[in-house]
């Protein structure tokens, strides 16, 4: 049995003229949702300057191919940053506009375990340079 059929509350995944669907929420609950969003935009616009930053004033701290590496990391996890960002906004909207639970998300597990990641990779190319 899924979670979806075993727990009524979960809203269907929003579809068509998904804004429609429902009653408006209060618009205290939209703005909180909203501010969440820009949050999480304003995280991968960090990550974005953060690659910015790598690639530009860092050039003799490491190999070309481990800043290359960082900088795509940073990039792509922006990109996928922006994209979880309005999908978990829509699926948040959508669950209030129904009145059910808000749905779970992954993604601040996944953020966790990138910066991990990116802090042992930053720690390589200092020490790197140190060398």
């Amino acid at each position: 049995m899924s979670l979806q059929e075993n727990n009524s509350s979960v809203p269907p995944r929003p579809r068509g003229k998904w804004w429609l669907a429902g009653k408006t929420p209060d618009y205290r609950f939209t703005l909180a949702n909203e501010r969440t969003f820009l949050a999480w935009i304003r995280t991968a616009l960090a990550l974005m300057a953060g690659a910015v930053g790598i690639e530009q004033f860092s050039p003799q701290l490491s190999s070309v191919g481990l800043r290359t590496t960082l900088t795509a990391l940073l990039l792509s996890a922006a990109s996928a940053l922006g994209i979880i960002a309005w999908r978990r906004w829509r699926h948040n909207e959508y669950a209030m506009r129904l009145g059910s639970d808000l749905p779970y998300t992954r993604g601040l597990l996944l953020l966790g375990g990138f910066i991990m990641v990116l802090a042992v990779l930053l720690a390589v190319m200092l020490w790197q340079a140190s060398q």
